[in-house]
């Protein structure tokens, strides 16, 4: 049974939303078939002050999706690469995370066709990649994750508090420094910095489920 995430989930404060976003389920349904993964690696962009972020200079046509309402999904493009966002905060505040990697759960044969790489942990690691695997293009910039139809977020199993991990941000030059990337510790799936994965347990969901779903 699905279990979406409501709107209300997504309109809080942007640094909460993307830690509360670890170990859900995002779902994309297609004609070849349904795709989904249990999300790993995010990035918060947060309103006003932080100029690593699209609003930062205010609301454009590029990046009007950004500024609501919370739920909508953020997509754009960089080096010829998707990106997906979910929008987060108040409408008009311009807030989001992005989500940077899934541990893919269903639909792999779907996914390494898309890819045209058949090593799992190749298929959804890093923005762009996961993009590709779950076909997410502009055409979904503005979509209402909300909703349960398309592409959309759903609830998923707990995610144990030893198992999230906090570093700054990956690829960026402006507020480097902030500790704004949340993902899973000793995860095969989380793209980036491998130091801020030493000396942890790996981490897998399937095999087996953890805890309850949240």
């Amino acid at each position: 049974m699905r279990r979406m995430l409501p709107r209300s989930f997504f309109a809080r404060d942007t640094a909460t939303v993307a830690a509360s976003l670890l170990g859900k389920r995002l779902v994309r349904a297609a004609p070849e078939g349904t795709v989904s993964g249990l999300i790993v690696e995010v990035e918060a962009y947060l309103p006003r002050a932080d100029p690593a972020s699209h609003a930062h200079r205010g609301r454009t046509r590029r990046n009007d999706a950004m500024f609501g309402p919370p739920g909508r999904a953020y997509v754009y493009t960089i080096h010829t690469r998707h990106c997906v966002n979910v929008v987060t905060e108040s409408e008009g505040v311009g807030a989001a995370v992005l989500i940077r990697a899934v541990e893919p759960e269903r639909g792999l044969d779907v996914m390494a066709e898309r890819r045209g790489a058949g090593v799992v942990r190749d298929l959804a690691r890093g923005p762009g990649r996961l993009c590709d695997a779950f076909a997410i293009t502009m055409m979904w910039n503005r979509w209402d994750l909300t909703q349960g139809e398309g592409l959309w977020i759903e609830r998923g199993p707990r995610l144990p508090a030893w198992s999230m991990g906090v570093s700054p941000r990956i690829g960026i030059r402006k507020a480097a420094e902030a500790p704004l990337r949340f993902f899973v510790l000793g995860h095969a799936m989380v793209s980036g910095r491998r130091g801020c994965h030493a000396d942890v347990p790996k981490h897998r969901w399937l095999t087996p489920r953890c805890g309850r779903e949240s």
